[in-house]
């Protein structure tokens, strides 16, 4: 059967913290940029469909193609493993060393892959800077000021905001990488992570890798923010909400639910 048990399937997780724990710094980067981009696809395929007038649900519908490729693929997404690698740990797999390790270099290759694809996207839909980029490029603006000058203008408040924007959107993410364990059938695995990456979209929260793309994107295409306000009004606060999602209300949360068997400590020793 195609249908896999939540005890096996947070089995599934630990062992793939461990996969994580065990990759190399280029593999971290090279499949950390590749996530970041095909992630930065998504959105502007999301992008596209609100600007052509379409109801925003149908981009919330669509939006988690780019999740599905990344992890059928086997890329590194740092917002789900701020969940699977809590999990190594909770079951005593790996230690928060292995932890710190895997997510800095993955939010460093997300982060990669994201800016290489805002740019190629401005060019793309610029002409080469010839043009300015018509409906589209004024959705991208619109939501790039949103995410920044738009909590700016709360001051401490804005920031609160995006922090539990960003805790909201990465408790469904996270889910999503977890029911990718739950199905053994590719159609299983789509469909299972389909669901709540697909509800955090339309919600309208905030995830730190897409804001890696859509903010620069917006910033390149004209929106007044500077480096400096888009980390601090955004990125930064938006990150440590993914961490607290991923981290408490999946990771532990689960592992608590879910306890590795006993039996399963006694083998390893």
């Amino acid at each position: 059967m195609d249908f896999v048990s939540a005890s096996e399937a947070m089995a599934a997780a630990r062992q793939a913290a461990v996969n994580k724990a065990t990759l190399s710094v280029p593999q971290m980067l090279l499949r950390g940029a590749l996530a970041g981009a095909l992630l930065g696809y998504a959105t502007s395929l999301a992008l596209i469909i609100v600007s052509q007038g379409v109801v925003p649900i149908v981009a919330a519908l669509c939006f988690p193609v780019g999740f599905v490729m990344l992890v059928l693929l086997g890329l590194e997404l740092a917002t789900g493993n701020f969940a699977i690698m809590s999990f190594g740990v909770a079951g005593s797999e790996i230690g928060w060393r292995d932890v710190a390790r895997n997510w800095s270099w993955v939010y460093a290759g997300n982060l990669i892959g994201s800016l290489v694809y805002a740019v190629l996207f401005y060019l793309a839909i610029t002409n080469m800077g010839s043009a300015a980029g018509g409906p589209l490029a004024d959705q991208v603006r619109k939501i790039a000021q949103a995410k920044t000058l738009g909590y700016a203008a709360f001051g401490a408040r804005g920031v609160a905001a995006a922090f539990i924007k960003g805790v909201l959107c990465n408790w469904m993410v996270t889910l999503g990488a977890v029911l990718a364990f739950a199905s053994r059938s590719t159609i299983g695995k789509i469909v299972a992570m389909w669901l709540p990456i697909a509800t955090f979209f339309a919600h309208g929260y905030e995830h730190s890798i897409v804001n890696m793309f859509v903010v620069p994107a917006g910033m390149l295409l004209g929106t007044p923010v500077s480096v400096a306000g888009w980390w601090f009004w955004n990125q930064i606060p938006v990150t440590l909400g993914n961490i607290v999602a991923g981290v408490l209300l999946t990771g532990f949360t689960l592992s608590v639910s879910y306890p590795k068997p006993a039996e399963s400590h006694v083998r390893a020793a």
